[in-house]
């Protein structure tokens, strides 16, 4: 029987959604003081401002660009962007994982588009991005969080173009540099990188996507929540804090703390800084282990946040299930043994390993859980 090692992550929280909270982190560090009243009255609705603003600064976002909070996380705000704004050209839609599969789907099966055209990969590869034609519309995302593979650049994003770009950078933003000025529809979660509670997105907008909402409405119906025709108005109040429906006071204050500790840890810089090191550890032990790669083999588009693993080796010659079985049973040893916890691959992905490394996670605890990898490999195998 393998020997165990002998040290534990301090936290063994590696899940990639919802994420681990700040280090530090205790109930007792947020605020109160909007507990409990109407989010339409002056303190509540000073916070959702000061969570927007303190956004805005971290992320380094332009001056004539604008934020907005709306309901049902990342998927809510990307699908109120689509809803709200796609069809008035053609569009270019570039997926190679789950999630963009689903911005795929509501182009192709729900709205309905006529003019669409489809860029697809396996997990593990990029599409072919060069083909993103500057007269169209593009939806992509930056990172996608169940392939572990993001854009090296967005080079290929012409800067002189006459439609929008629609990203969903929600396990990208706080934790990779964005490039502001090929990004018109951008949307986020709190959930991801600075380990938020869910339930609520960000879309950050250029002045073309709001010149877009000014002038345009398709010809579908859009549900209340996933209007954000009043965002087409350069003074909205959607800007200033007022959300589509009723937001949760509580996860507010819970973002800001979790926006007050990125900017002691030097706001971006040092947030981009920490997911790197925390990939960088996992980079070193992949190296030297024989029974697990990358799904994404080249390192320019290896995803720092949400790093996903896969079988190589002896554990490569298993069939499907039987890779899936092994990487359950890993998981459910580690998660006895509380060395880690939540790190299967998605569903739809390769079988293997998925290993949260954004910002809130410490170094220390990525490479104290190297060693807890082997152990549980090698006493599933045997």
């Amino acid at each position: 029987m393998p020997v165990k090692p002998s040290i534990k992550p301090a936290d063994p929280r590696f899940s990639s959604g919802p994420t681990r909270k700040r280090p530090g982190w205790e109930p007792s560090a947020l605020g109160q003081t909007s507990l409990g009243r109407s989010h339409r009255s002056g303190p509540p609705k000073q916070k959702l401002k000061e969570a927007i603003e303190r956004a805005a600064a971290i992320l380094e976002i332009p001056e004539d660009y604008r934020i907005l909070i709306t309901p049902a996380s990342d998927t809510g705000a990307f699908e109120a962007a689509m809803w709200s704004m796609a069809g008035a050209r053609g569009l270019d839609i570039f997926s190679w994982d789950a999630f963009g599969q689903r911005w795929l789907l509501d182009a192709r099966d729900e709205l309905k588009l006529d003019d669409l055209r489809i860029f697809e990969a396996p997990y593990g590869a990029l599409p072919d991005l060069s083909k993103a034609d500057p007269a169209r519309d593009i939806v992509f995302t930056w990172n996608a969080t169940a392939a572990g593979l993001k854009v090296p650049h967005a080079d290929w994003i012409p800067e002189a173009r006459e439609g929008l770009t629609f990203c969903d950078a929600t396990s990208a933003a706080f934790a990779m540099e964005l490039p502001w000025e090929k990004l018109d529809i951008t949307t986020l979660s709190w959930q991801k990188c600075l380990g938020g509670e869910a339930q609520h997105g960000m879309v950050v907008l250029s002045p073309a996507a709001r010149a877009r909402l000014k002038t345009y409405r398709p010809a579908w119906p859009v549900p209340k929540v996933l209007q954000l025709f009043d965002a087409g108005d350069d003074h909205s109040a959607m800007f200033e804090g007022s959300t589509i429906n009723t937001p949760s006071l509580l996860c507010v204050e819970d973002f800001l703390d979790g926006l007050r500790w990125a900017m002691k840890e030097d706001g971006l810089k040092g947030l981009v800084a920490r997911s790197e090191t925390n990939l960088s550890v996992l980079e070193d032990w992949v190296e030297r282990t024989d029974w697990v790669e990358f799904v994404a083999a080249d390192p320019a588009t290896r995803s720092n946040t949400s790093v996903t693993l896969k079988f190589a080796g002896d554990a490569a010659g298993l069939d499907a299930d039987g890779q899936r079985a092994l990487a359950k049973a890993m998981a459910q040893a580690l998660e006895r043994e509380e060395a880690a916890y939540d790190i299967l691959a998605y569903a739809k992905a390769p079988p293997g390993l998925r290993i949260w490394c954004g910002p809130t996670i410490d170094a220390d605890d990525v490479a104290a859980l190297c060693p807890w990898l082997d152990w549980a490999y090698e006493t599933v195998r045997g």
